[in-house]
């Protein structure tokens, strides 16, 4: 099988039969582990779970194999229920399932799978559990338990490790400390484009958006070649910083470097003109995209066009809006402001009306905050905390850690 599978991965295109011959070379070798993944590598989960299912016996790393298959495709739910019920678990499967939460926006079930596995297992995490769990510490801004990773790291003398130093300067920069972030980043001996990235983008969403552009410049000095991630921070830093012409001039540059605009950056670019009040300029952007615009370019320049009170720019972008996202109450919000504004009364209860034909609702606003290494998260008239009456604070909580 090791030759079969080095020949295998020098084919220049594969096709089914290809892969069927692979796949059951590996289970007649009693290798059921290298043969999910392989089957799992088509994306079809349902054939993959027929495939396990007819196994006589499976191991943990065909079990971890499925876990991560639905992780992947993005069914959090069928990962879960595997989790539950597999007869025994390793640290591989713990960090499938940690990582799998994070990359599914599920940051709160991830802390609790990783306090679960400090504080109910034998298993100690390792680069790949901390480099899996930080994403969702920065999603929450849960700031106390991202210095704990931290002080655990460097007792472990995983802050050695590139990727673990990178992932810490991403979750810093998230968490709006941006002082600690640039300090591990100077101090890391090694760095990858990935460092870069979250530095730069870091220091733009943290309003330092000049000294994000002094660091790509230093970035491209070092030999170090941009990507599409180093681009949307840098575009980013423009938008922060107000800095129309210098966005404009490193949106151009993208095709020096051979890469090809994508629509976040488009839409960055959409964001920075219509901040600036240059709506004609932003809207012929959009009509020059090679793709449609989605929901989010429409939904930011409906913005520029409301806070510049153009009513008539306004009126047509709503209308496109709303037949791509009927249920974004903020696009129908947006220009019934802007017809109040303008005492159009008439028109302020059509879009009110529209609304309700359409469904859109107002979501409840959602805080989340962090007290003595416990996750908190709570929406205006909550009662699920048995404290709600004093504090009205609420809902899933992550305990402290060992």
């Amino acid at each position: 099988m090791g030759n079969a599978k080095e020949l295998f991965s020098q084919m220049p295109e594969k096709d089914s039969a290809s892969f069927n011959v692979m796949i059951d070379g590996y289970v007649k070798s009693g290798d059921m582990g290298s043969a999910q993944s392989l089957f799992d590598s088509s994306g079809d989960m349902g054939s993959a779970q027929s495939l396990f299912d007819s196994v006589p016996e499976r191991n943990v790393v065909s079990w971890t194999s499925m876990i991560d298959g639905y992780c992947n495709n993005g069914d959090v739910d069928s990962a879960r229920l595997l989790f539950d019920v597999m007869p025994e678990r390793n640290l591989f499967t713990w960090n499938a399932m940690i990582g799998g939460c994070c990359q599914n926006n599920q940051p709160h079930e991830a802390l609790k799978l990783f306090h679960e596995l400090q504080m109910g297992t034998s298993f100690e995490p390792d680069n790949v559990s901390i480099v899996s769990v930080l994403p969702a510490i920065a999603d929450l801004g849960a700031l106390d338990l991202g210095d704990w990773i931290h002080q655990f790291v460097r007792r472990k003398k995983l802050n050695r490790l590139t990727k673990v130093c990178t992932a810490l300067v991403d979750m810093y920069a998230k968490c709006g400390e941006i002082t600690k972030a640039r300090r591990i980043f100077d101090e890391m001996s090694e760095k990858e484009t990935a460092t870069w990235n979250a530095l730069i983008n870091g220091l733009a969403v943290n309003g330092r958006a000049k000294e994000g552009l002094e660091v790509f410049l230093e970035m491209k000095d070092k030999g170090f070649k941009p990507d599409e991630i180093t681009m949307l921070g840098i575009l980013s830093a423009c938008n922060h910083g107000g800095l129309v012409e210098e966005g404009k001039r490193w949106f151009r540059s993208m095709v020096e470097y051979g890469l090809t605009p994508r629509i976040e950056h488009y839409g960055c670019m959409v964001d920075l003109l219509g901040r600036a009040g240059r709506l004609e300029e932003a809207e012929k952007l959009i009509e020059s995209m090679p793709f449609e615009a989605n929901g989010i370019i429409l939904s930011s320049f409906l913005f520029a066009c409301g806070y510049a009170k153009d009513v008539t720019r306004a009126e047509r972008v709503t209308n496109k809006a709303i037949k791509m996202e009927p249920w974004n109450d903020g696009n129908y919000i947006m220009l019934r402001n802007l017809y109040a504004t303008e005492r159009r009364w008439r028109d302020v209860e059509e879009i009110k009306g529209l609304m309700r034909r359409k469904g859109a609702k107002k979501e409840a606003g959602c805080s989340v905050i962090e007290v003595d290494s416990r996750i908190w998260e709570f929406v205006a008239g909550d009662k699920v905390h048995p404290q709600w009456e004093g504090d009205h604070e609420t809902e899933s909580q992550i305990g402290p850690m060992k």
